[in-house]
Formats: C-alpha cells, sequence, structure tokens
C-alpha cells in the first residue's frame, strides 16, 4: 500500500504525530524530490512565510489567513523548527504539504535546518521526547541537507533566509553551490542563511551572530543590478511589527512567528506577491489555541532550559 499523503496532511493538521517509519519514508521521498530542485528556484506570485520557528498553532493561523493549499502558493523561508513547542509538528506537516504539492509549496534553508543549531534550541530534544530515540532528529536533518538556499519570484524578487555574501555577485554562483552537506561556519553557504542587512552600513561588515555578515545599502543596490532584479525577500531577524522594509524599498523582512517564544509581544505577517509584483504585508497576531496548548503545558524542567536558552542566546540566534 502506497504512502497516503492527504490521511497524513489531515492528522498533522489535528496535531497528531505521525508514527516514526511513516516519518522515515516521507523524508526520504522529500530528499528524491529535492534533488530535482536548482539551488536557486523560479516560482510565481506566492505567499511567503518568514521564520516559524515551531509554533505550531501560528502555521495554521497563516492558513486561515492566507489560505490552505493547493488553494495558495506558497514559499517558507526556513527556521521551521526550534524554540517552539511543536516543531515536530510543524516540520512533519511542512514536508507533507511540500511532497503531496511540489509545485505549489517551496521551503528555502534556513540557519536552523542544522544538525548542530537544532542540538542546542530544541528540535533534538524534542525528537528524543516525543518518539523515543534521535531516529527522527536523524531523518529530518538528514532531509535538511537537500533544501534549497533561494528563490527567484517572477525573474523580480530574489529571495533568501538570511541575506548576502561578499562571495556572492551573481545567483548564477549561487546555483553551483554544493549544498547537500551540513551548513559549514563560514563561507557563501553559511552567509546565504546567516547574514543580515545593517541600515546604517554601506558596505559588508562582521557579523555579531559570530557567523556571516552585515550588509548595507550599497551592497543591496549593487546585487539588485548585476542580477536585474527589484528586490530582495528574506526573513531571520525578529521584527516587533510582523515585517520591515528597508534601502529605498529594495530589501524586506518577513518574519511569522507571532508573540515570538511565547513571550516577546511582537506581531507576525506574511508577504502576498502579486502577479504585477505588488507586495502586501499581511499582518497577524498569535493564535489563540497557544493560550491553551502553550507554554504553561511545559513542565517545570522544560521550562527552566527554555528560559536558560532564551535569556543566554536570543539576540545571536534567531
Amino acid at each position: 500500500m502506497g504512502l497516503d499523503l492527504d490521511a497524513c496532511i489531515s492528522q498533522l493538521l489535528q496535531k497528531q504525530l505521525l508514527a516514526e517509519s511513516l516519518i522515515k519514508e516521507i523524508c526520504e521521498k522529500t530528499k528524491e524530490l529535492l534533488m530535482n530542485e536548482s539551488n536557486c528556484v523560479s516560482i510565481s506570485a506566492p505567499v511567503t512565510v518568514g521564520d516559524i520557528h515551531g509554533q505550531f498553532y501560528d502555521l495554521i493561523e497563516i492558513f486561515r489567513i492566507g489560505g490552505y493549499c493547493p488553494s495558495t502558493n506558497y514559499l517558507f523561508l526556513g527556521d521551521y523548527v526550534d524554540r517552539g513547542l511543536f516543531s515536530v509538528e510543524t516540520i512533519s506537516l511542512l514536508t507533507c504539504l511540500k511532497l503531496r504539492y511540489p509545485h505549489r509549496v517551496q521551503l528555502v534553508r534556513g540557519n536552523h535546518e542544522s544538525r548542530a543549531v537544532t542540538q542546542t534550541y530544541g528540535f533534538y530534544t524534542e525528537c528524543v521526547r516525543k518518539y523515543g530515540s534521535t531516529n527522527v532528529w536523524h531523518y529530518f536533518t538528514d532531509m535538511f541537507d537537500y533544501l534549497t538556499l533561494s528563490v527567484v519570484i517572477d525573474d523580480r524578487i530574489f529571495c533568501v533566509h538570511g541575506g548576502l555574501s561578499p562571495s556572492i555577485h551573481s545567483i548564477d554562483q549561487i546555483k553551483i553551490l554544493d549544498r547537500y552537506r551540513e551548513i559549514p561556519h563560514e563561507g557563501p553557504m553559511a552567509d546565504l542563511v546567516w547574514s543580515d542587512p545593517d541600515p546604517d552600513k554601506d558596505e559588508f561588515a562582521i557579523s555579531p551572530r559570530g557567523a556571516g555578515y552585515t550588509f548595507g545599502g550599497l551592497v543591496v543596490k549593487k546585487f539588485l543590478e548585476i542580477n536585474n532584479m527589484e528586490h530582495i525577500l528574506r526573513a531571520h531577524q525578529l521584527c516587533m511589527e510582523g515585517y520591515q522594509v528597508l534601502y529605498d524599498d529594495r530589501l524586506s523582512t518577513v518574519w511569522s512567528a507571532p508573540n515570538y517564544c511565547y513571550r516577546c509581544g511582537n506581531m507576525a505577517s506574511i508577504l502576498e506577491v502579486g502577479v504585477d509584483g505588488q507586495r502586501f504585508f499581511n499582518v497577524f497576531d498569535a493564535a489563540p489555541e497557544n493560550d491553551r496548548d502553550g507554554p504553561s503545558q511545559q513542565t517545570s524542567l522544560e521550562k527552566k532550559v527554555s528560559d536558560n536558552v532564551y535569556i543566554t542566546f536570543f539576540f545571536y540566534l534567531v
């Protein structure tokens, strides 16, 4: 009997875990699918989603606002796991949707789609707690190595999780990177998932995150001119209003995890891109389900670990 993706999606929409054997099969099939994608995938007029970080109920809120698949095309810009309480359910659902609707769902790799980062910020521990072993963590982190690094919308908008790299001037240089591996500590692949814009700078500078770079308005302008693009769209940074637009409307950040870590009080947004290239940020607040199935259900030990991680690393590893 073949894999019933519709049944899996229906189960996950009810926040019910899939069997470990199903996760293994889904990840293997997804790797086969992703191998056929370029490092820079071309798509048309999607709803774009920023960081989700395991906030499952807020992902469902996104579907309520933007529409469910396959009625709506979605571009997800990475950071699906860590920090939130339901990373397993979140990445399971997104992976099934990608496999079921491969041309309507695009998944870009973020800096948290990494073995090293997920061992520290929650996904590893959550997989062990919910499945009793590290197997599911291995299935998903192996699959992360196959995720694309960037997307171009309608030959106008360049999309990436983090930002630009001093090693990359042309999108053609992205296309020849070896992406089928753990995210390295440095180099162009690391820069794409770790870098941030800095409105106070013009050029590249060392990033306070300890990975990637910060980059300014002149860097953005030159990249857009070289690649004949109009705009850069990225995620990776918490925006209290849900989004941020910089450099004379040349770059936008979209953030899709409201009340981040269940305590930041921020808004979130999804970006609706029209066929004419127009952009509309649809701003939303945290889903009401978080009030009845949120951090108050954590054990005191889990909450203590979460608090310590938050206090120590919040500003450096969003």
